[in-house]
């Protein structure tokens, strides 16, 4: 199926620039944020490098996102809106494919939507496509059919739809999603898949006071947990979706772009590997190194050519008098000894390596065991 790719990110840093020239050509369309509308209905522009998109070659879709909480929305400005950045796009020298609306709205409003979406389709050039982000909270509505009458595509998200104490993807549910969205739709559909991680903190009430994702956050102390999607996973979700594809569904559209400086994203190799369906090698070792004090630095690496899972434990098979672990590992002990256990989970890009611990031992470790 073909691959498209949201390009998300409000900064256009020289690395999403590298990221977009460096995997156009496994790209069919980016879309590309170029507005988003706040609950109080301020706009706020993402003010994408113009110059840039043009160079990257491929056609682009622009995005508007609006806040879910948007009690409704304003025809004659949205399509102002539309009209400028679409002008300023062309100009230089974009090939617009269409527009996107992002509004994840109540399921309540969806017979509200569908005349906003009817009479932005009348207002937009019939050479513009519009496609709208759909969500399988919609898919018990009666009002969801007319919907998605309107515009010319829609794309299904499957991640982060439910609380984040369910994870971020859930293959099996996934699909059931896919299937039922098939029967609601007579226009061609995408998936919209992730290729990233995000990190959510929970204050004492239980309540989500954080998500770090594609830029830091400011973390409070309490609880917190990493969630993330292997590449491994997501390629074998792909697999089976295209042996079975459900009807209508014409391709993928990958959250996020990833780049260099993305720590949450998978490395650009890795996505491309899986967007290219290749196999994935990941190969993970631990070696310990000298360091100061007599002590000795563990090192988790990733010799292999995709990123990998932070492994559950590390067993240590020496007499040690003193360890500890850090950079998201703690020390254990059970009754075959000392090991380091994974505290939070995490990718390993390819070709990187992270300090996990120090060891001070009488003799070193002849043997350090990478449990997954």
């Amino acid at each position: 199926m073909d691959n498209d790719a949201y390009v998300w990110q409000r900064r256009w840093t020289p690395a999403v620039t590298a990221a977009m020239s460096d995997s156009a050509d496994l790209v069919r369309t980016w879309r590309v944020l170029a507005a988003d509308v706040a609950p109080d209905g301020k706009w706020s522009d993402a003010a994408p490098a113009l110059p840039a998109l043009a160079a990257a070659g491929r056609p682009a879709i622009m995005v508007l996102r609006f806040d879910g909480r948007v009690d409704g929305l304003r025809d004659a400005e949205i399509h102002a809106r539309i009209a400028a950045l679409r002008d300023s796009w062309q100009r230089a020298g974009i090939a617009l494919a269409g527009v996107e609306i992002d509004y994840d709205c109540a399921t309540s409003k969806l017979p509200a939507y569908t005349r906003f979406l009817a009479g932005l389709r009348a207002r937009l050039d019939p050479s513009i496509s519009l496609s709208i982000t759909a969500l399988p909270t919609w898919l018990d509505s009666p009002a969801l059919a007319a919907l998605l009458a309107i515009p010319d595509e829609s794309v299904l998200q499957v991640h982060a739809v439910l609380s984040p104490t369910r994870g971020l993807f859930d293959a099996k549910r996934a699909q059931a999603w896919l299937d039922a969205y098939a029967v609601q739709t007579r226009k061609p559909w995408r998936v919209a898949l992730p290729a990233y991680g995000s990190r959510v903190a929970w204050d004492d009430e239980g309540r989500i006071a954080a998500v770090e994702s594609e830029q830091p956050a400011l973390m409070p102390g309490g609880r917190s947990a990493e969630l993330l999607v292997t590449p491994a996973e997501m390629a074998a979700f792909v697999s089976r979706i295209e042996d079975r594809r459900p009807p209508g569904l014409a391709g993928i559209v990958w959250f996020r772009l990833p780049t260099r400086v993305d720590a949450r994203a998978w490395s650009l190799p890795t996505w491309r590997a899986v967007l290219a369906r290749q196999p994935l090698r990941p190969a993970l070792s631990v070696s310990a190194q000298a360091a100061a004090g007599g002590a000795r630095d563990l090192i988790l690496a990733n010799a292999g050519d995709a990123d990998a899972a932070l492994p559950f434990a590390v067993r240590l098979d020496g007499a040690c008098a003193a360890a500890d672990g850090i950079n998201g590992y703690t020390l254990e002990r059970d009754g075959l000894g000392i090991y380091l256990r994974r505290a939070q989970e995490g990718l390993l890009h390819a070709g990187a390596q992270r300090n996990i611990g120090w060891i001070r031992c009488e003799h070193e470790p002849t043997n350090l065991h990478v449990q997954p």
